[in-house]
């Protein structure tokens, strides 16, 4: 009884708190709206540049501010719309609208086609739905279950082999989709039963499934370097082959730090039973299925790293051979080819409005000399350009707590790489730094480490509630935490290793671009 009675307390309580809500809701939006009727009245009846208007004006009312009033009122507004749960692109692009009316008037919004249209007619962007076509096909004909259950039986007899397969599976798997929530959530379907199942570190199957499908971020063909690219006026190639070797490098730290903690102490991951494994020649057999889609993907890097084909050309090859791969692999059909366009239609528009709108609002706070306050207030804070570099990382993984990682992209690098292009890295611990020429290369290979990082940190990093949402019941939400921890500790080591050694990023892409 006692129970039942509390129960209808908590839903009169949800229920009140629901109606509060909705009348504040409501309410804003009423108030909206009788402001931009009154706007209209002002613009179709009264003088729109003179002192007469009806009952109050909104257009100039915020021209005599400053721009430090300006970025607390604008990122202030950004913030409390975002936590409101609305939707990046759209309170980005109507928060930029508003106050470029608010700052100017009418007029002054002509400048929104020149912001957007330069986007729209950009060619690399096409590379975009391509490469997520290609990934959706790859996923969908079931080429990712066959490539997992191949790297299982080769590398289950290990012990932590089975964590330690989910890694390898995973580089590979980037290396074919490049978007981190699909590798996160397949990987989990796929690994994390048969991890649990024969008795795994919970802590140990988790992180190696967050950690494995966040490499998706960082190695080729990664979405968020043709959009760093875009935004930052950067090559492509370049900036793929830079992060090539860091993502082997972080993938190849996880493979050693699960065996590691699987040799010292064998209870943690056993390896898989006598009875369930093969033979050399089964293993040699089973590699069979994977011939196509690794050719596919080698054939597309190999494109990109040599020069041959643009990233818009390697992305329609890699399109128009998923297709193949999947008509080879029998997993063919009209139902999967609907399916993998409306993944690859979802995904795009998603990617192309967050971009519109955050153009929009940015454009316009550079456009008022936000650029110009930014770098001064870094550049007066006495911290040197390593200490920049630093406080830069650090707010980069605390917006990732937050934002998704096309939002962070469009709202900080247009600020943040004009500030690295103006400073000099003489190295650390009397080490080379990297060249001028290099610096924006390597700087925006450590913003996409950076957004890899903000992927696990713990409590809102998005890979945590990507797996949190294929995981049974009893494991809880600290359970995940804990598991992201180590591993978000070794892309501290990463990244740390490409911040003293920038040739780790900048060698190969001067041996082969020069």
């Amino acid at each position: 009884m006692e129970a039942a009675m509390n129960t209808n307390t908590d839903k009169t309580s949800y229920k009140k708190g629901g109606l509060f809500w909705s009348i504040v809701v409501y309410g804003a939006t009423l108030a909206l709206g009788f402001a931009v009727l009154v706007e209209m009245i002002n613009i179709f009846f009264y003088d729109p540049y003179g002192d007469d208007y009806f009952l109050f004006r909104t257009a100039g009312i915020l021209a005599g501010y400053d721009i430090s009033t300006l970025t607390w009122i604008m990122f202030g507004s950004l913030v409390i719309f975002l936590m409101a749960g609305l939707p990046l692109a759209f309170v980005t692009g109507g928060l930029g609208c508003v106050f470029i009316y608010m700052v100017g008037d009418q007029a002054m919004l002509n400048i929104l086609p020149s912001r957007i249209f330069p986007m729209m007619t950009n060619s690399d962007l096409s590379a975009i739905p391509l490469f997520i076509f290609m990934a959706a096909m790859l996923e969908k004909a079931g080429i990712i279950e066959e490539m997992f259950a191949v790297v299982y039986k080769w590398m289950g007899g290990l012990r932590g082999g089975l964590a330690a397969a989910t890694i390898v599976a995973s580089t590979i798997l980037a290396a074919m989709v490049g978007v981190i929530g699909a590798a996160v959530v397949t990987m989990g379907i796929l690994a994390l039963p048969a991890m649990l199942s024969r008795n795994y570190d919970e802590k140990i199957a988790l992180g190696s499934i967050m950690a494995g499908g966040t490499l998706g971020i960082l190695i080729p063909p990664s979405i968020l370097a043709i959009l760093y690219a875009v935004v930052a006026q950067q090559s492509v190639g370049e900036l793929y082959m830079g992060s090539f070797i860091p993502g082997l490098m972080l993938s190849g730290m996880y493979v050693s730090y699960v065996l590691l903690r699987s040799y010292l102490n064998p209870n943690l991951c056993p390896a898989l039973p006598k009875e369930e494994l093969i033979s050399l020649w089964e293993k040699i057999k089973l590699l069979k299925g994977l011939i196509a889609p690794l050719f596919l993907v080698f054939l597309v890097l190999g494109l990109l790293f040599g020069g041959i084909a643009t990233p818009v050309e390697a992305a329609g090859i890699g399109s128009c051979g998923s297709v193949i791969v999947a008509i080879i692999q029998k997993k063919f059909s009209l139902l999967v080819l609907k399916e993998a366009s409306l993944t690859t239609l979802r995904a795009s528009t998603m990617v192309l409005w967050i971009m519109f709108g955050a153009s929009v609002f940015v454009g316009f706070y550079i456009l008022q000399g936000g650029q110009a306050f930014i770098t001064d207030t870094m550049l007066g804070l006495g911290l040197g350009p390593y200490g920049i570099l630093f406080l830069m990382m650090f707010l980069l993984v605390v917006l990732g707590m937050f934002l998704d990682w096309v939002g962070i992209l469009l709202l900080a690098v247009p600020i943040f790489v004009p500030i690295v292009k103006s400073l000099t890295f003489p190295g650390l611990f009397g080490l080379p730094g990297p060249a001028a020429g290099d610096v924006a290369l390597w700087f925006g290979v450590l913003y996409i480490i950076n957004m890899q990082m903000s992927f696990l940190s713990p409590p809102f990093g998005y890979a945590l509630f990507y797996i949190r949402g294929v995981t049974p019941p009893h494991i809880q939400m600290g359970t995940i935490f804990k598991a992201a921890i180590v591993f978000l500790i070794m892309q501290c080591i990463g990244l740390a290793a490409c911040v003293i050694f920038p040739a780790i990023i900048t060698y190969f892409p001067n041996l082969i671009y020069g």
